[in-house]
């Protein structure tokens, strides 16, 4: 037996347990919590992943993140992950959550954001390159095949709930993450309106 996740329905409820891998093929739902991050100058990481990956391998992405474990929430398991994968304790904020349909298979993904000091130290079988870019700069590596398919719909969405008066200022010249809501109850999805599925640009 491998990774085990919750299995959860189309409103995010917990219906059993799977092997991730399992849920994977079989296309069965499950949670997947990601963070993004951003440095004391408000620019937000964004990296290579490993060759060795067994999804995406050697493809670019801006969130770090991987699958909730069985029981754990999704804060909990985006700040294991954040830990895991850059060496670094850092607290996370929930944003939002929504049902992404995958290239590979469906999921939800809960996506946190995180101000991370200082050096960090990724873990190599992840992430073999990272640089700190602005918004404008990661828009454009998002609309290169080499970025991760999944995670287009999700910068979109982020940076939808990112609107200049948040800060006063336009988030990629730098300032504090704003206040972020309190993450819904389980059965909560995304109310941000239609999108296209994860993925697939109009």
């Amino acid at each position: 037996m491998g990774e085990l996740v919750d299995r959860v329905d189309e409103q995010d409820r917990v219906v059993g347990t799977a092997d991730r891998g399992e849920a994977i093929a079989r296309h069965w739902l499950h949670r997947v919590a990601t963070t993004v991050c951003r440095d004391g100058e408000g620019r937000i990481l964004v990296h290579r992943r490993a060759a060795g990956m067994s999804r995406f391998p050697g493809q670019y992405n801006f969130l770090v993140g991987g699958a909730a474990e069985v029981g754990e929430s999704y804060e909990e398991a985006a700040a294991r992950e954040l830990t895991e994968e850059l060496g670094v304790v850092a607290p996370v904020r929930f944003v939002f959550k929504y049902l992404c349909r995958g290239a590979i298979s469906p999921y939800w993904m809960g996506v946190h954001e995180a101000v991370v000091g200082g050096d960090i130290t990724p873990d190599p079988d992840e992430i073999s390159w990272y640089a700190w870019v602005t918004e404008d700069e990661l828009r454009a590596r998002a609309g290169r095949p080499t970025f991760v398919a999944d995670s287009v719909e999700a910068l979109d969405r982020y940076l939808d709930r990112r609107p200049d008066h948040d800060l006063g200022r336009r988030p990629d010249r730098g300032g504090p993450i704003p206040p972020a809501p309190r993450p819904p109850s389980p059965g909560a999805a995304d109310t941000s309106g239609p999108r296209p599925p994860c993925g697939r640009r109009p």
